[in-house]
């Protein structure tokens, strides 16, 4: 999605550039794509201008000097040394002790994007892609371009090997994996304590990337009375893992990443991603909060749990009985057997209608014999399909947002 935004003009903006800070070396003081660049690198560039003393400091303590003045191209973020005087009291000095040199390198390429980006092509984004992995969000609140939570003071100054942005704070990328993540958060404690009677909490620790679509605990809440309990016993362990795992993607994948379609889980079978009404949802469930980051991956987070097709049929049967009845009933309809298709669909409402075991709310059950009743009163075997079909995926609804790719939509 591209932002539009008032923000300050090509034009104004070198006139911004060179009346909040000292002038840069070289030729860097016009914000316009193609402008010619310093002759200076990144490096360079920083510890000439005077303001960025701090970074500096810290580049060198990183053992960053030599990424930061290789060939690139590269985009930095800079913070200035007031942005670093912003930090709680003796944060600089402890990233700046050998000991934690590993954060100060997570911290500092969490400011570094891949390429060169201008300010143009940064707002067209929603994130940015950092060489941390992580991805701090673009977003212009007010007419003021802000990166995370830092606003973006100058622009577009172009040096040797890419170009840099200044920004009045430190950013600062997620310092907790997912499992941490989640016991934080407050609201996974079933999930927290599914994973550690799977044997999964080190899994998911481990280095990733992963993408984890969380249930929160109001969803697990959702799943039929003792569901949790019996998935909790130790004999039940291999169908455990396997839900658990079914909610985790190999890789990291940010929301705007996210295409309809179907997607390998680590469980080795497939969820689908679907839009329904403008909410994305992984079978079932609708994404209700994304791209939460962690130091080894992205947790998405959905509202109810999801199931590998193994378990469908026991833990929502009625779910499974319309996927049954549309699998049969589509291919008849297709082959020009409407007939025949309205005759299953009809079957499977009934069946459902008949049974307490489907566990329909009042709703579903009032939708499903208005259809019925609706169908008798057209003799059109093509009406009567659709009718069914359609309060077919009413019920479904909630239950199941999986596309039914044997189903001719109209």
């Amino acid at each position: 999605m591209t932002k539009r935004t008032p923000w300050i003009a090509a034009g104004t903006l070198a006139l911004a550039i060179a009346l909040t800070l000292p002038t840069f070396g070289g030729s860097c003081s016009s914000s316009a794509k193609g402008a010619m660049a310093s002759a200076d690198d990144i490096v360079e560039t920083a510890v000439a201008n005077g303001n960025f003393d701090t970074l500096v400091t810290a580049v060198k303590a990183a053992g960053l000097v030599d990424a930061l003045k290789g060939d690139g191209p590269l985009t930095v973020f800079a913070p200035t040394d007031a942005a670093f005087a912003k930090l709680p009291a003796g944060t600089v000095e402890k990233l700046l002790k050998p000991e934690n040199r590993d954060a100060l390198v997570s911290i500092l390429t969490y400011h570094v994007a891949p390429g060169q980006l201008t300010a143009k092509d940064v707002l067209s984004m929603d994130r940015v892609k950092t060489l941390n992995g992580q991805r701090p969000s673009i977003s212009t609140p007010h007419g003021s371009a802000k990166i995370d939570n830092a606003t973006i003071e100058a622009t577009d100054i172009m040096v040797a090997n890419g170009v840099i942005h200044v920004i009045d704070e430190v950013l600062l990328p997620a310092d907790l994996n997912i499992v941490e993540t989640a016991v934080e958060a407050g609201s996974f404690s079933t999930l927290a304590a599914a994973l550690e009677a799977a044997g999964l909490v080190n899994a998911l620790q481990g280095d990733g990337p992963f993408t984890v679509f969380a249930p929160t605990d109001r969803a697990f809440a959702k799943l039929p009375a003792g569901t949790v309990e019996s998935l909790l016993r130790p004999e039940n362990k291999d169908q455990l893992v396997a839900i658990l795992t079914y909610h985790v993607i190999p890789g990291q994948i940010y929301s705007s990443d996210v295409r309809p379609g179907h997607v390998e889980t680590l469980e080795g079978s497939n969820a689908s991603i679907t839009r329904v009404r403008g909410d994305l949802r992984i079978n079932q469930a609708t994404i209700v909060n994304t791209d939460i980051a962690t130091t080894n991956g992205v947790i998405h987070v959905i509202d109810e749990v999801i199931l590998p097709e193994a378990f469908r049929a026991a833990v929502d049967p009625a779910s499974e009985l319309i996927r049954l009845a549309i699998n049969r009933g589509a291919p008849l309809f297709n082959n020009r057997q409407p007939e025949a298709c309205a005759a299953v669909y009809e079957v499977a409402a009934q069946a459902l209608l008949s049974s307490e075991d489907f566990d329909l709310d009042r709703h579903s059950r009032a939708q499903l014999r208005s259809a019925l009743r609706e169908m008798k009163r057209t003799h059109d075997a093509s009406r009567q399909a659709w009718i069914l079909r359609d309060a077919l995926d009413d019920v479904m609804g909630s239950r199941n947002g999986d596309e039914m790719p044997l189903a001719s939509r109209r």
